[in-house]
């Protein structure tokens, strides 16, 4: 191209994105990370000795309905279900006030930000290395490792606005799930509907990293939100102004309202928790999901909808595709252990399918859990889904189903068509949740194999389309005969 061509056309692209910035949006988006540089490691602890607590009393950290799931689908408890040791906690705060022996760490430049009982680890976030150095040197301390570091700058809060109501031609008329027929109907889930089961007394946990306006768009005023939590450090001053991922994701199961969107499951009850920083790609993003999954466990959770998935960090090379063997990464070993909690994962596959990974990502590798792939609508696999197998040979993904495009709510609260398997992730998880309403004496592991074994491609599963595309009408069908 002429040098003089390249250059207007340079300068035409530049003024078409300056004529497209918002005139509430600062021309500067980023700020200062502020308090300065700091750091967050994850210890793992030795064992559980010292806990105030035990496995004949699981009530005094479990939920009810946590404790009657387990008891209905025959599952023991076991030590890692034990809080971490409180005597453990105690030997660290205190070597954490204390920088040198007899000189005393103000508190604030140190705080214990989580811990995950599945995995006995511990938190801590501080802006002095030498006081997180020498925790490593305490006898409770097995392994230490450093899975955040502070940016230099983070981007400016700016609220997003929403419309109040539909667009006229976001209506189809005569379509009661208007524009969520297809991808309800590729996996058979109108049948579902149509003799009752819409998720009812079903508990799905949304793991995003923010669910921009659903509190105040219309569309979510039927949507049975039970809670909310923050597993992010530090929580989010505006919780429903984060990103709008997780409103799109959540509109794919939840939304009910009809000519324009009705979603797999629209009479379940949801947690929504935010355990995705949005400011940088780094590995405490694994210790907020298995955190965020724990609780879910506690609440009593059924399903969890995952549409996350890490290979690639600020840091280079963290990862590589021998680790996917649903157990080497934190968040797959943590989502590997779900099923066995009783809780189904359905987890997006990722899309790395065109790029230079092209495999699932993490924790898309774990084991007995769901991973979803995208397909267009000639149901043929979608170019960017990611694949398997995993390292040790399992057929990945699991299933299949629309995500290229599927029809979602966005945080401004219109009807939009986006791409992804974070999309196909959700229509498989609400249709799971209307399935086991309906076969509620099965286990999750009787239920994920059901999925599996009813789906198109289930004679001959490969790792490009998995088990195939779900018929939750067989699935079911099948699963009242077993009875």
């Amino acid at each position: 191209m002429h040098i003089n061509c390249l250059f207007r056309l340079i300068a035409c692209l530049l003024v078409a994105v300056i004529c497209q910035i918002p005139s509430n949006v600062s021309a500067s988006t980023r700020k200062k990370y502020p308090g300065g540089k700091c750091y967050i490691w994850r210890y793992t602890l030795k064992d559980k000795q010292g806990s105030p607590y035990s496995l004949e009393h699981p009530g005094r950290w479990l939920s009810h309905k946590a404790v009657e799931r387990r008891k209905r689908q025959g599952i023991a408890l076991d030590s890692t279900d034990l809080p971490v040791s409180a005597k453990y906690l105690r030997q660290i705060e205190n070597s954490l006030s204390q920088r040198q022996p007899g000189e005393k760490c103000s508190k604030a430049e140190w705080v214990i930000v989580g811990t995950s009982r599945w995995n006995n680890t511990i938190l801590v976030r501080s802006n002095d290395t030498t006081l997180l150095n020498h925790l490593t040197t305490l006898d409770c301390i097995t392994q230490s490792q450093c899975v955040w570091t502070s940016p230099d700058s983070i981007d400016r809060y700016v609220k997003h606005t929403y419309h109040e109501t539909f667009n006229s031609w976001d209506s189809i008329k005569g379509v009661t799930y208007g524009n969520g027929k297809d991808q309800l109907e590729m996996l058979q889930g109108q049948r579902l509907h149509s003799i009752g089961l819409r998720g009812k007394g079903m508990t799905i946990a949304v793991l995003d990293g923010g669910f921009q306006n659903v509190n105040v768009i219309p569309a979510f005023t039927r949507a049975n939100i039970v809670g909310t939590k923050d597993f992010v450090y530090p929580n989010s001053p505006f919780f429903y102004q984060e990103t709008d991922h997780g409103t799109k994701v959540l509109s794919a199961m939840a939304a009910n309202v009809p000519n324009v969107l009705i979603g797999t499951a629209p009479e379940a009850r949801y947690w929504l928790l935010r355990c995705e920083d949005q400011q940088t790609e780094q590995p405490v993003e694994e210790d907020y999901w298995a955190m965020a999954a724990e609780f879910a466990d506690s609440a009593g959770v059924d399903i969890i909808s995952s549409s996350l998935g890490y290979n690639e960090y600020d840091t280079p090379d963290y990862y590589h595709q021998r680790d996917l063997d649903g157990q080497t990464a934190l968040i797959s070993r943590t989502a590997s252990m779900l099923a066995k909690k009783g809780i189904i994962l359905v987890n997006s596959a990722g899309n790395s399918g065109m790029g230079p990974w092209k495999k699932i990502s993490f924790p898309a590798d774990a084991n007995d859990i769901l991973t979803v792939g995208a397909v267009n609508m000639e149901k043929k696999n979608a170019p960017f889904s990611g694949v398997g197998p995993t390292q040790d040979g399992r057929v990945k993904p699991d299933v299949m189903a629309l995500g290229s495009p599927a029809s979602l709510i966005s945080g401004r609260g219109s009807i939009i068509r986006d791409m992804g398997t974070s999309f196909s992730t959700p229509l498989v998880a609400g249709l799971v949740a209307c399935l086991w309403q309906a076969l509620p004496e099965k286990t999750a592991l009787e239920i994920i194999e059901l999925v599996r074994q009813t789906s198109s491609n289930a004679k001959e599963p490969d790792n490009i389309f998995g088990y195939g595309i779900p018929n939750f009408w067989r699935a079911y069908m099948i699963g009242k005969a077993e009875k």
